[in-house]
């Protein structure tokens, strides 16, 4: 790499380490910059998925506290979360690009629009369920509470693991925005359950691809997209922990819709 491409990449990975850690998405960043300085498409996105693994390592790790009062529904969806990154690497490595690229948008789509109309499905939900109560007062003593759709939550953490698995781009808005509608919990505690889930999704299709794509690595790109994004998971957990609730959904809105347009531009 030239002395350009090699500052272009790192950058890249700070940004799209901070981007993750707060939203997510931070693959519209690392990928197309892979692809600007010659990277072919596969090898690059491979390439990028290893190399984020740090940094959504370090956005956890940020994000710790929070992650604390929720180690019971993090182990609940751990699991679906593995196996769908699994299916999904999978299905990138025998699948062709077109499969998952036309329904990207539309992905995108749906969660900003569970992100913006999550509070109103909340208590339209607990209103429902009924467990309602017995969750509002678990949720309150800052214990992890039951599932109240415990079928649905993990299908939708599967099903956004194979999409994380087999590319990513904008998985962590799309899983705060479903995750915002099925979990009684604030969005701060839904996005500290997104920098969990995804790093497992990325770690388990990373160690697939090490395996079974060895030849198609490029480890100059990993190591560099992997300390910027462990730098950049550093700060965006910084960041994003300490912004309020409103801000948060607005930054979310505001990333997705940027993520939109490339990925309109620039499709996947």
């Amino acid at each position: 790499m030239s002395p350009v491409a090699i500052f272009s990449v790192l950058l890249a990975g700070v940004a799209a380490g901070t981007i993750n850690a707060i939203v997510g998405s931070g693959t519209l960043v690392t990928f197309p910059t892979l692809l600007m300085i010659g990277m072919p498409p596969l090898v690059a996105n491979i390439s990028n998925n290893i190399g984020l693994l740090p940094g959504g390592l370090a956005g956890a790790y940020g994000y710790r506290r929070e992650l604390a009062r929720h180690r019971g529904l993090v182990r609940r969806l751990a699991p679906p979360g593995v196996a769908g990154g699994l299916v999904g690497g999978s299905l990138l490595l025998v699948l062709p690009p077109s499969v998952f690229g036309a329904v990207v948008p539309v992905l995108v789509v749906f969660g900003l629009v569970l992100v913006v109309a999550g509070p109103r499905l909340q208590r339209w939900s607990a209103a429902r369920a009924a467990e309602g109560a017995a969750q509002a007062h678990v949720a309150k003593s800052s214990e992890t509470p039951e599932l109240p759709h415990p079928v649905a939550t993990p299908v939708v953490v599967f099903l956004t693991g194979v999409y994380g698995g087999y590319f990513g781009a904008a998985q962590g808005i799309i899983l705060v925005g479903l995750l915002s509608v099925l979990l009684p919990v604030g969005l701060q505690s839904i996005n500290a359950v997104k920098n969990a889930i995804v790093p497992l999704v990325n770690l388990v299709a990373a160690i697939l691809f090490v395996i079974l794509r060895w030849d198609q690595i490029n480890w100059w790109a990993v190591l560099l997209i992997g300390i910027g994004s462990t730098v950049g998971g550093f700060l965006g957990s910084h960041l994003g922990r300490r912004m309020p609730t409103g801000v948060l959904r607005a930054v979310i809105i505001v990333v997705g819709l940027v993520a939109l347009a490339r990925m309109t531009i620039w499709p996947a």
